[in-house]
C-alpha cells in the first residue's frame, strides 16, 4: 500500500488555502477528527511532522512546505484529468480555460470566442481573471490552459504566440488641454488623476515605461475595475487613463474621449497567448491559438 495518497495532498492544500483543519474538513466533506487522524497516521508512517502549531495557526514544517508544493502541482492536474475523462465519457471534447492578464482584451476575446464556439461545438470555454498564483502559476498549476498577456514571462515548459500588435496611448476627454497635443510628456501628468485597472503599478505600462523612468508620479492614482466606468470617468473630466489605441477608437464613437500618444515614439505592445508545451497536441487548444493568430476581426495598428 502506498503511504502518500491523494487525500493527503488534498488536505494539505485545503489547510493552506483556508487556514484551519475545520475549514479544510468542511471543504473535503470530512469530520475534523477523521482529517486529523489521516494526517497523524501519515506523519507516523513518514516519521516527520507536516505542521507545527503557533497559537491557533498551523505552520508547515520543511516537509510540509515540500508536500504543499507537490499538492499544488499534482492535485489540479488530477482534477483536470478526471474532468476530461468524464467529458470523454459523455461524448464531449473538453473545456478550454482562458486566463486574462489583459483587462481591456475582453472585446477582442469575444471576436475570437464566437467563431471558435461555432467551429468546436463540443468544447466549452471559460474565462478566468483571478488566479491563486498569478497567470504563470495558473498555467503551471493547470488552473487555465491559455494565458492572454501583454507581458510574457518565458519559463521552461511554456510557449508564447504573438497574436496582435497595438499602441498603448493616453486617454483624455475631448475638452482636456492634452487633447490638442501631438504627444504627452511624463511631466504633464503630475497634476492629473490617473485611472487604471486595479493591478500593481509595476505591471502598468504607463508607470513602468513612461512615468517611473522619469521619477514622476500623477497627482492621484484611482483604480477602477471596469473599462466602461473608467472611460465614463475620463469623458466626464474626472481623470485620464492609458489603454490600447484600438479600444479607445471603438469607444470614441460614443464617448467624448481622445487617444494621445505617450511620448514622441509612443509605447508599442503585443498581445501573446501562453500555453504549456506539453499541450501542443491538444487539437481544440491549438485551434484556438491558430484562430487568434489568423482572425482579421481583431484590430491591427
Amino acid at each position: 500500500m502506498p503511504i502518500l495518497e491523494r487525500i493527503h495532498l488534498a488536505i494539505i492544500r485545503e489547510v493552506d488555502q483556508h487556514g484551519s483543519l475545520t475549514a479544510a474538513a468542511d471543504r473535503l466533506h470530512l469530520t475534523q477528527s477523521a482529517l486529523s487522524h489521516t494526517i497523524r497516521k501519515l506523519e507516523d508512517q513518514l516519521g516527520v511532522s507536516i505542521w507545527r502549531r503557533e497559537g491557533r495557526s498551523l505552520i508547515p514544517t520543511q516537509a510540509g512546505e515540500y508536500l504543499l508544493a507537490v499538492a499544488n502541482r499534482l492535485v489540479p492536474q488530477l482534477a483536470l484529468a478526471e474532468e476530461r475523462l468524464q467529458q470523454f465519457a459523455k461524448g464531449e471534447r473538453g473545456a478550454l480555460r482562458i486566463g486574462m492578464e489583459c483587462h481591456p482584451c475582453y472585446q477582442w476575446l469575444l471576436k475570437i470566442v464566437s467563431p471558435y464556439l461555432a467551429d468546436w461545438p463540443s468544447v466549452d470555454v471559460d474565462v478566468k481573471q483571478k488566479f491563486q498564483f498569478g497567470g504563470i502559476g495558473a498555467l503551471f498549476g493547470y488552473e487555465i490552459d491559455i494565458l492572454v498577456t501583454p507581458d510574457p514571462l518565458y519559463k521552461p515548459g511554456l510557449q508564447y504566440q504573438p497574436v496582435f500588435d497595438y499602441e498603448q496611448v493616453l486617454v483624455v476627454s475631448t475638452n482636456h488641454p492634452l487633447s490638442q497635443v501631438d504627444y504627452v510628456r511624463p511631466e504633464q501628468l503630475t497634476e492629473e488623476t490617473l485611472i487604471t485597472y486595479p493591478v500593481e503599478t509595476d505591471r502598468l505600462d504607463i508607470y513602468s515605461q513612461f512615468l517611473m523612468p522619469e521619477g514622476i508620479s500623477p497627482k492621484r492614482h484611482k483604480p477602477i475595475e471596469t473599462t466602461d466606468i473608467m472611460l465614463q470617468m475620463v469623458a466626464s473630466d474626472r481623470g485620464v487613463t492609458a489603454l490600447p489605441r484600438w479600444l479607445v477608437e471603438e469607444y470614441a464613437e460614443k464617448l467624448n474621449i481622445k487617444a494621445v500618444r505617450l511620448g514622441p515614439k509612443g509605447i508599442a505592445k503585443q498581445i501573446f497567448l501562453g500555453t504549456r508545451e506539453g499541450d501542443a497536441n491538444i487539437d481544440y487548444l491549438s485551434a484556438f491559438v491558430e484562430l487568434a493568430k489568423n482572425n482579421r476581426a481583431f484590430p491591427t495598428e
